[in-house]
């Protein structure tokens, strides 16, 4: 380590020091880096929240109440010691990640089930509620950048963000599903091309990259939904007929393995997360 970097490494500890003291978060980013690890993971956990929910829902007998009761539990659970991590873990993120996919399909499939909201209603609602947050975050934080994810409240912004994008991408895939009835497989390469078309409107014509950002969030939902229903639902439906406990521990293995790889290698930390000390 040179001096350059030992003192700037000192210095960046004695501040988190005081930040402690004072109850304020140190100027770390607490979330990833947007890399194409980042969306591979992203997807995968968008389809293990699918089957997973459909899964849970089959299993464990609570009904669909029960079993969102339990998995807003586990979600809270993991949001507090993320908040409490005094820098980006990926383990720790992507278990919150996964948790608020399971829950934002749960949510969607209460509305649709349980009260009997149309799917039209609830896609209208979450995309407001989704517009309400940007437009609050934007005013209280003058961004909506995620490569400052760095205090408290913008980590608030942030995961309450990610929730209605999975909630909002829960419900659109459904209604797409429903209206086009395209089946599995074309209705993941429909999401899969706006995907792309986002992709070529930031790189090419210039699109905001925030917007296309939280764009491609949205998409990367009813993506992951149709490849994880392709995959777990009965030839019959028009699926592989993997089943839901199948297709859910191979995508959390895959999943754990991308996170194992990160953590050691921190290919997806900002620089200057690299300098920063290491929690014991």
């Amino acid at each position: 380590m040179t001096p350059e970097i030992s003192e700037t490494a000192e210095a960046r500890e004695a501040a988190d020091v005081r930040a402690t003291a004072v109850g304020r978060r140190p100027p770390w980013n607490k979330v990833p880096e947007v890399t194409l690890y980042f969306w591979v993971i992203k997807v995968l956990c968008t389809t293990v929240g699918e089957t997973a929910a459909d899964l849970l829902n089959g299993r464990l007998g609570l009904g669909l109440t029960g079993v969102s009761l339990l998995m807003s539990a586990l979600l809270a659970a993991a949001l507090v010691a993320q908040f409490r991590a005094r820098a980006y873990r990926p383990g720790l993120y992507w278990l919150v990640v996964a948790l608020v996919s399971v829950v934002g399909t749960l949510i969607t499939d209460n509305l649709t089930d349980n009260l009997g909201v149309p799917l039209q209603v609830s896609t209208g609602v979450f995309a407001v509620a989704l517009v309400g947050v940007f437009a609050v975050w934007h005013r209280s934080e003058r961004t909506l950048s995620i490569h400052h994810v760095d205090s408290v409240r913008r980590e608030g912004f942030y995961w309450t963000a990610v929730l209605f994008t999975f909630a909002l991408g829960t419900a659109a895939g459904d209604l797409v599903a429903e209206r086009m009835d395209l089946g599995y497989w074309l209705s993941a390469a429909l999401f899969a091309s706006a995907i792309a078309a986002v992709a070529v409107a930031h790189f090419a014509l210039g699109l905001d990259a925030v917007w296309s950002f939280w764009i491609a969030y949205v998409l990367t939902r009813p993506l992951g939904a149709s490849v994880g229903d392709y995959l777990s639902q009965p030839a019959a439906d028009g699926g592989l007929g993997l089943g839901t406990v199948v297709t859910s521990g191979l995508f959390l293995a895959v999943i754990a393995g991308l996170v194992v790889f990160l953590t050691v290698t921190r290919r997806d930390v900002t620089e200057r997360d690299h300098l920063t000390p290491r929690e014991g």
